[in-house]
């Protein structure tokens, strides 16, 4: 039955992606929020048809946390429901990518319309300063940011260094810093085609204020918060 509702799931992207990538487009001549407002209905449906057919609900703790200002959301990153779920829990948002995933036929295009900070990991200090332009404009945009300080999907149960890029940028722009711990991977682990029915928690913690603090020790604070959180989120899931 899981192999089932994993199949419908798939094929429900497989039908709807091509119809949303050619829908983004036609957003072009609108405003950013617009387009976003637009083109994140995509990741709800998906969301919510993850819930209807293959069972994996949420809940939210600390919804509370989330500032009324545009921050950078620093987020634990396990598999791709939290890509689609965000656009969902959090307010109007930009993220910051390698530029390769614009590339992606469909999926990409989508991405391309959402104004993302699209990064040239090999650019080195050229890509800091990209990412430090454009994340002050978003912010001024009324836009809120967000960056896997891990880099790549971590394993239930694993960690993985956090790289300062977003704990920098945090602090160059005097933003606050949200961070956010979850377990999706228990339900939706990286690659996975089977998608398993259960309860995320993604749990949001009080916002860090960067004023004052290196960008080391802004990653240090998020890094201590999220990672002693999971376990928690890990017994009571």
């Amino acid at each position: 039955m899981i192999f089932l509702r994993s199949c419908l799931f798939l094929l429900l992207q497989i039908v709807v992606t091509p119809v949303f990538a050619v829908i983004s487009l036609l957003t072009f001549p609108f405003s950013r929020l617009t387009r976003y407002r637009i083109i994140s209905t995509w990741s709800r449906l998906m969301t919510r048809a993850a819930t209807l057919l293959c069972g994996v609900r949420y809940r939210v703790i600390g919804a509370e946390n989330i500032p009324p200002q545009p921050c950078v959301i620093l987020s634990k990153h396990q598999s791709a429901w939290e890509t689609l779920a965000w656009q969902t829990i959090f307010p109007p948002q930009v993220w910051v990518m390698k530029r390769e995933l614009l590339w992606i036929p469909f999926f990409g295009w989508g991405l391309a319309m959402l104004s993302p900070i699209a990064i040239n990991r090999r650019s080195g200090s050229q890509a800091l300063r990209q990412m430090a332009e454009q994340g002050a404009e978003r912010l001024k945009s009324g836009f809120y940011i967000v960056i896997f300080p891990e880099g790549t999907r971590v394993a239930p149960g694993q960690r993985a260094a956090y790289h300062p890029g977003g704990a920098w940028l945090t602090v160059k722009t005097g933003a606050l810093a949200l961070p956010v711990a979850h377990n999706a991977g228990e339900c939706w682990r990286k690659n996975a085609f089977i998608k398993q029915p259960g309860l995320i928690t993604v749990s949001i913690g009080k916002p860090i204020a960067s004023n004052g603090l290196s960008a080391a020790e802004l990653n240090q604070r998020v890094e201590d918060w999220i990672e002693s959180e999971m376990p928690r989120l890990r017994t009571h899931g």
